[in-house]
This record gives structure tokens, sequence and C-alpha cells, in this order.
């Protein structure tokens, strides 16, 4: 004989029956689509014998897997109801304190497995070399505002409005609200990771062929419940993720920054490109009216027989290949305003009034003061980003190595369900729901461990050990690299500064030049050749001295940019502005994560380690 308590198991067998017990003999036993082989308590109210029902009252209660009756009555069925109807089981506090000194022993043992973060080291300069070169100086000062050292206002004009309207710099900020969401996500984590409700009310139609008399073929079922379950970080797996999360904030604010420095370093580079090209260009239009000049002269001496035609056709060529340089500075400058307009978060061609005023190529500081190597670390954020990187993935190797050891969690599910079928106990209802007989739950400790996966849970280890050394190597890099900018940049500036001084007394000399074989020319001391010569001269080195100016400008931007200075203009003020904060909320509930309080930083290493607050 086998003795088998059945109940509702959801859908099991394509229908739902109430949560009745029963016992079917082995050879006479009442058959049902949800019948499990479990032991459980029960009483007995009802026999089946035949096909005469009798109900019993005395309550005889047992368990299932102990005999209740012999098996030579003929067909028997013992009818069950509910335990709960009649006794009330609770946990027994030894089964609490069993439960919560479990708990509090995994929650004492808690720890962190994988590495913490720490700083790389990566070799620097004890000086500059550069420094000892005329017009640089060592020493400390504020790169904040550095484009302020040109004295334009026209300049610091456009840096503003960069600073307002980029559109590269908007969606660099967006991203840093993108990552502080993705902590929240994070930090939630930490609690219970598993929290629903669930609800159902389904009609059910029971395909059984015999008379059951403890279930009706047709009924309704109501149920309404909670679920929990919080695996418990007793290994440091989820505070690794808020650690990686907060070091990714940091690394967006990084990447904020250093979308920043680009963007002041490009539009300084680039308003000084259309100064120059602006005063390339009025050079070009000056040295063609005075070539066109010479070329009346020599055709006027020509037609007086005075020269031969060589001399007219030599002008006219010197004066043609002036004048086909104009077209290609006009487009150069043409294209590079659409490239400042772009910059600016502007159409092509808007332009016009920002730029009106003198064409004067920026005149760059006599002196520059550069900042010690050392400090590179911490102004420049392309530096920062990537030792941010490194804190990001440092922790992944945590999170990974922490799939070795077992993962202990702690559930709990709480519900009602009821149901109108009738019973040998009585007709039931719907809105027995909420009452005790249709409560049921279940809670407790439990773990899990993947413990046939060592070799696929080891290889992941090693994939994000081998990611973090890819990003402390580029790290190093990163620093050399920074320090030959700086190097690069001075050594362009100084010598640039240096030809332009020579260049400035050629071009003096080329005037003086020039000057002179035109008046000899018309008195008729000196031939054509000596008047085209001084003139190309000029040409080229008037066009050249300005390209040179213009670059003595552009090489102190660089410096300035390799510096790691312009960023701190956000200090203070809102990353997202007004227009993309308003979209954000209008679509989506952000709380007060559009606050700019949300995302002060950077923090320490230790905050990287502290259990968060969720984000309600």
């Amino acid at each position: 004989m086998i003795f088998s308590c059945f109940y509702p198991l959801g859908k099991a067998g394509g229908f739902q029956i109430p949560r009745y017990q029963g016992i079917a003999l082995k050879d006479y036993g009442v058959t049902l689509g949800a019948l499990a082989l479990k032991p459980s308590r029960f009483c007995i109210v009802g026999v089946k014998i035949g096909a005469n029902i009798f109900t019993d009252r005395s309550d005889i209660c047992g368990y299932t897997g102990e005999p209740a009756m012999n098996n030579d009555i003929g067909d028997v069925a013992i009818i069950q109801r509910p335990i709960n109807r009649f006794r009330k089981r609770r946990p027994t506090l030894r089964s609490w304190m069993l439960v919560w000194t479990t708990i509090a022993l995994m929650a004492s043992g808690c720890t962190m497995v994988g590495p913490d973060f720490v700083k790389p080291e990566a070799p620097l300069l004890n000086d500059w070399k550069e420094t000892q070169a005329p017009g640089l100086r060592a020493g400390q000062t504020n790169y904040s505002n550095w484009w302020q050292v040109f004295d334009d206002p026209v300049l610091d004009n456009l840096v503003e409005k960069a600073y307002q309207q980029n559109l590269s710099l908007q969606i660099a900020g967006i991203r840093i609200y993108e990552a502080r969401a993705q902590l929240g996500i994070a930090v939630g984590r930490l609690y219970p990771q598993q929290q629903s409700v669930s609800g159902d009310l389904t009609t059910n139609k029971a395909s059984i062929g015999t008379d059951t008399p403890f279930v009706d073929n047709h009924f309704n079922s109501l149920s309404l419940g909670f679920d929990a379950a919080w695996e418990l970080d007793v290994w440091g797996k989820y505070r690794r993720s808020v650690q990686s999360g907060v070091a990714n904030l940091e690394a967006t604010v990084a990447s904020y920054d250093n979308v920043l420095v680009s963007l002041t370093a490009e539009v300084a580079r680039t308003y000084i490109l259309i100064r120059t090209l602006e005063k390339r260009l009025a050079i070009a239009e000056e040295n063609v009216k005075l070539q066109a000049q010479s070329l009346r002269i020599a055709d006027v001496r020509f037609k007086e027989g005075a020269v031969s035609e060589l001399d007219v056709t030599q002008a006219r060529m010197l004066l043609t290949d002036t004048q086909a340089l104009v077209p290609q500075l006009a487009s150069g400058l043409r294209q590079a305003q659409n490239a400042l307009a772009i910059l600016l978060g502007m159409l092509p061609g808007e332009l016009k009034e920002l730029l009106s005023g003198p064409i004067d190529i920026p005149v760059a500081a006599e002196t520059v003061i550069v900042d010690i190597p050392n400090n590179l670390l911490r102004r420049r954020p392309d530096i920062r980003l990537t030792e941010l990187q490194i804190a990001t993935q440092s922790p992944q190797i945590g999170i990974a190595k922490a799939n070795l050891y077992p993962q202990f969690f702690l559930f709990g599910s709480i519900g009602w369900n009821s149901s109108d079928a009738s019973s040998v106990s009585g007709q039931n209802s719907l809105g027995d729901l909420f009452s005790y007989k249709s409560l049921f739950w279940t809670a407790g400790p439990g773990f899990n461990w993947d413990i046939l996966n060592y070799e696929r849970i080891r290889n992941r280890v090693r994939v994000e050990d081998a990611r973090l050394q890819q990003l402390v190597v580029s790290y190093k890099n990163t620093v050399l690299n920074a320090q030959r900018e700086v190097e690069d940049a001075m050594v362009a500036f100084t010598q640039a500064k240096e030809e332009e001084r020579f260049l400035k007394e050629s071009v003096n000399a080329a005037q003086r030049s020039v000057t002179i074989s035109s008046l000899q020319y018309k008195e008729g001391l000196v031939d054509y050749q000596r008047v085209l010569d001084s003139q190309r001269f000029l040409a080229t080195q008037a066009d050249r001295l300005t390209e040179v100016s213009g670059q003595v400008g552009t090489n102190l931007v660089a410096t300035y940019k390799a510096l790691g200075g312009g960023w701190q203009i956000r200090e203070g003020e809102e990353i997202l502005s007004v227009e993309n904060r308003d979209a954000m909320i209008q679509r989506t509930s952000w709380g007060g994560l559009l606050e700019p309080e949300s995302v002060e930083l950077p923090v320490d290493d230790k905050e990287r380690r502290d259990w968060r607050r969720p984000d309600w």
C-alpha cells in the first residue's frame, strides 16, 4: 500500500484543484492530475466506500506515511480536509533561532574576494626640458581660463558659447547621468533582489472521468501572493559592483572633462586659424594690387619700346600666380568658419556677427608658465579617465571570483488562495480569499553552488584580470604620451616664436627691396627680373610670416591643452542644459538624479567600498 498526499500544483495536469489533501490506496485510489507523493500531516473527515460517502467528524489525524485502515474494505478512499482547518502550525522558536543564527554567522563572515583598486605607478619627469627656453618658465598657475592670455574678447565669447551649446559636450554630459542611473541599479542589488506581487483569477474545468466527492468538475479559483528573495552579499559581489559603478560614474565625468579640454582648445585653434587665413587673404590681395601695378608699368614701357615683351609676360605670370592663391585661401577660410560653427552648435554661416572685429592674429603671451610634470596626473582628464577605468575594472575580478563560492540567500513567499468549488466540507467561496484557511506561506534560507563550472568561472576571472592589466599598461602609456605632448607643444611654441622673429626681419628687408627695385626699373637702371624676384620673395615671406604667427598661437593652445587646462570652467556649473533636462523630465521620472549634487565628484577610494542607500 502506498499512501500519498495530493494538493494543487498550479496548472499541473492542465487544470487546477482546490487545496484538499487525501490518501489513495495503491490499487483502488483516486487519480488526479496534481497527485504528489509527499508525506504530509492530515485529518480524516470523510470516507468513500464504493458509491457511498460517510462523513466522520472525529478528526482522526495521522501521517500519510502511517497506515490508516486495512485494504480489505473494498473500493476505499479516505478524504481529508486542509490541516489548517483544525490546527495552526507555526515555526518553533528553535527553528527561528536556527535561521537567524545562520544569517548572523554568514553576515559576520562577510568579505570581498578579489583585489582592491590600487593606483598604478607611471614614469614621470622631474622637470620639463623646454622650460629653459626663452618664453617659458617653471611655476604654478591657474589653467582654468588659459585662453584669456590672448586678451581677445571675441575668443572669450566663442569659448563661452561653445561650452553652453556644443552638442558633443552635451552628449558627454548626458552620459554622466546614464552612469548615475547604472550606479543606482548596482546599489539596488545590495537589497532583496526579487520582490514581486502576483495574482490570478482562473476558471477551471477538470477532466475527471470518475465521480469525485471533494471537488467540482467546474470551478473558479482566486489567488494573491508576494514573493521575495535576497541573495546575501557574503563574498562582496554586489559591493564590488557598487565600487565599479562609482568608478564608472567618475570615469564619465573625466570623459566629460576631456571633451571640454579638447573643445576649448579646438575653438581657440580654429579661431586663430580663421584669423590667420583672413590675414593671409588680405596680404594676398595686397600683393595682387602691387603686382598689378608692376604689370601696368611693364606694359607701358613695352608699348614705348623701352623693354621687351618678356617683361610684360613675366609680370603677368607673377600676378596670376598670386591671384590663384586667393580662392584657395578663401576656401580654407570658409571651411574653418564652418568648423567653428559646428563647435558652437550653430549652422554654418551664422558666425558673421560673432567674428566681427579686427582680423589681427591673437598675440601669444610673452612668457608661458609651465607646471611641474607630477601635476599632470591630477589635472589631465585623460589620465584620470584611464585611472578610473582601472578602478572600474578592478572590482570585476572580485565579481567573477565570487562565483567560485556558494551563494547564500533568504527567500519567502506568502499568499492567499480560494475557490468556489464545493466539497464534502461544504460550499466554498471566492470571498474567503483573505480568511486564515486560505493563507499559505513559506520562508527560509538556502544556498546555490556551481561546483561543476569551476574551469569556466576561473577562465572568466582570468579574462577580467587580463583586461585589468591591459588598462594598467594603457595608463602608463597615457602618462608617457601626455609628457611627450607637453614637450612637443612647448618646443613647437618656442621654435615658432624664433622662426617668427627671423621672418619679420626677412619681410622688412623684402619690402625695402621691392621699393628700391621698382624705382630703379622705372628709371631704367635694372631689368624687370630684379623687380620680379623681389616681389615674388616679398609675397612668399609675408605669407609665410603670417602663417608662422598663427602657428605660434596654435602651438601655445596645444601647450595649454597638453597641460590639461580648460575643463575647470564647469566647476560650479550645471552639466545638463535646461533644454535637455526638461526633455528628460517630461519623458521619465528621474527623481533627484538630475540635480547637480547627485554627481558631485570625485570621491575618495573609501567611498567606493561603502554600503550605499538606494535611489528610491
